[in-house]
C-alpha cells in the first residue's frame, strides 16, 4: 500500500537543520521511493556504527529514536502533513536497528536492507494498525521500529541458519 506523494517540496526546506535531519540529509526529497533512498543514505553511518561496542551502538539507537520522535513531530507540524513521505529519519533509524549485531559485510547489509524495506512497505500487524492510528513523532518512529524488529528477527534467523560465513564476503 503506497502513499500518494504530496506536492514536491523545495530544497530550501533543508536550510532548517531539523528538517535537514528529518528529511535524511535531503534524501527524503527524492521524487521516487524516498523511504528507500533514505534507507540507502543510512548505510554510510551504519558502517561507522558497526565498529562501535554493542553498548555504544545501543546508545546511538536510543538517542536516534528519541531524536527521531522530536524531528518527525517537528517536521509534521511544520509541513502540516502527518508522516510526509519525505520524512525519512524513521527509515534510517529503523535500518540501523535492523543491523544491530549483524556482521559488518555487504552480504548482511543487503539482506538487512531487503528485510527492512519489505516489512516497512508491507506493514504486517500491528505495524499497519499503528501507522494508521498513532499520530505525531512517536507514531512515525514506532511503525519503522516495529518493521525493524521483524527485519532484525529475520536477519538473525538467517544468520543462525547460515552462520557468519557470508560475513566474510566483502567485510568492512
Amino acid at each position: 500500500m503506497s502513499k500518494k506523494l504530496p506536492r514536491p517540496l523545495s530544497f530550501s526546506l533543508l536550510k532548517n537543520p531539523l528538517l535537514f535531519l528529518a528529511f535524511g540529509f535531503g534524501s527524503g526529497l527524492s521524487r521516487v521511493a524516498p523511504g528507500t533512498v533514505g534507507t540507502l543514505v543510512a548505510i554510510p553511518p551504519l558502517l561507522f556504527f558497526q565498529h562501535l561496542s554493542i553498548e555504544h551502538y545501543a546508545l546511538v539507537l536510543l538517542i536516534s529514536f528519541g531524536l527521531g520522535i522530536l524531528l518527525c513531530g517537528y517536521a509534521t507540524n511544520t509541513l502540516g502533513v502527518h508522516d510526509h513521505p519525505g520524512i525519512v529519519w524513521d527509515e534510517m533509524v529503523g535500518f540501523w536497528l535492523t543491523m544491530f549485531i549483524a556482521p559488518p559485510s555487504m552480504f548482511w547489509i543487503v539482506a538487512g536492507f531487503i528485510f527492512f524495506r519489505l516489512f516497512d512497505i508491507w506493514k504486517p500487524f500491528p505495524i499497519g494498525y499503528l501507522d494508521k492510528h498513532l499520530r505525531g513523532g512517536l507514531g512515525i518512529m514506532l511503525d519503522d521500529v516495529l518493521a525493524a524488529c521483524y527485519a532484525w528477527l529475520c536477519l538473525q534467523v538467517l544468520r543462525s541458519v547460515m552462520g557468519d560465513l557470508p560475513g566474510n564476503l566483502l567485510n568492512f
